[in-house]
């Protein structure tokens, strides 16, 4: 890494080795009980997903879902003869009803876990492309199954539609700045060639944001955009949506769902949706008589999310911008 890069606030890329984020917590929401059905959708490493099991007692009731065969076989090799009963699913969550169903598993008794994000893996493998302080392809495909990769958004859609990926799923407000920058430099086809073009094109607004606020944004200039070709290659909100409804439908009453996000746009789905399946009414509020015949499905767990405590953020940069939630199903009726 060159002293040019380090300088800046790297987001997930100089987490080191994996740590699962605020493991204590996840567990001790999840209630997990021995003789009860547990599902890590984002299994990644592990790290929840073993604690789970240990916590459990056993792993012949715990599944494991990633949408990432590297993942599934970096798993598949670490779990051992003590877990050789896990069923390991390659499978993005998103169908997670269907993946289920080829098991006979229709109900879920103990709860769902889903953390969130990409994995320190995947940030250190520059093969990847997900990082934009290592050289690699523009790839950023979390299932390589998938035909879409960042290459193809960056050197064949247009201005406008590169310009609003990147405003809606990335927040950045430079973004018809930085998409012109990008159609002007086309081909494009590394991670650090995007990452430079990005930080060139921005640097005189940074320049004058730093004189005018001695508290701008030290991340990397990069940071927005690459979060927004990642949301899109990997249709990341569509899916949380769909995963979130399917997780209530199979919860059954006392199981639990709980959702570690990492940023704003995911956390603002999850929160959204927490709440109107915890709400007896969804009507407008000004409408006089209730007509959505909406009942409450699940309790909130935790009223404001929980967030990493500082000794963890400092071991574990990852975590800073975690955010923890949870709900549990109510008995119906």
């Amino acid at each position: 890494m060159t002293e040019k890069q380090s300088k800046w606030d790297a987001d997930l890329s100089l987490a080191g080795g994996h740590m699962p984020v605020m493991l204590n917590e996840t567990i001790a929401l999840l209630n997990v009980r021995a003789d009860h059905m547990y599902i890590d959708v984002t299994a990644g490493s592990g790290g929840h997903f073993k604690s789970i099991c240990q916590k459990a007692g056993s792993s012949k009731n715990i599944i494991a879902f990633d949408q990432d065969i590297e993942a599934i076989e970096r798993l598949h090799k670490s779990l051992g003869q003590e877990h050789a009963d896990v069923k390991l699913i390659h499978s993005n969550f998103v169908h997670l009803k269907s993946e289920l169903a080829k098991l006979n598993i229709n109900t879920i008794n103990g709860g769902i876990l889903a953390d969130l994000g990409v994995s320190s893996n995947q940030l250190d493998e520059a093969e990847r492309g997900f990082s934009f302080l290592r050289e690699g392809p523009l790839d950023m495909r979390m299932d390589i199954r998938s035909p879409i990769s960042a290459y193809d958004l960056v050197n064949d859609l247009d201005e406008s539609e590169l310009a609003s990926i990147i405003y809606q799923y990335g927040e950045e407000r430079h973004s018809r700045m930085i998409a012109r920058a990008i159609v002007r430099h086309r081909p494009i086809k590394t991670t650090l060639e995007l990452a430079n073009i990005i930080e060139n094109a921005t640097r005189s607004k940074r320049i004058s944001n730093s004189k005018r606020h001695k508290n701008a944004s030290k991340l990397h200039p990069a940071t927005r955009t690459f979060q927004a070709l990642r949301i899109a290659v990997n249709s990341e909100l569509d899916n949380l949506k769909h995963f979130l409804e399917q997780s209530i439908d199979l919860l059954a009453p006392g199981a639990r769902l709980v959702v570690i996000t990492f940023h704003s746009l995911e956390d603002r789905i999850v929160k959204q949706f927490f709440k109107e399946m915890a709400s007896n009414c969804i009507c407008p509020p000004r409408q006089p008589i209730c007509t959505c015949k909406q009942r409450a499905k699940v309790q909130i767990i935790t009223p404001k999310p929980l967030v990493a405590l500082e000794e963890e953020i400092l071991a574990n940069i990852r975590s800073r911008s975690a955010k923890l939630r949870a709900v549990e199903k109510l008995p119906l009726g």
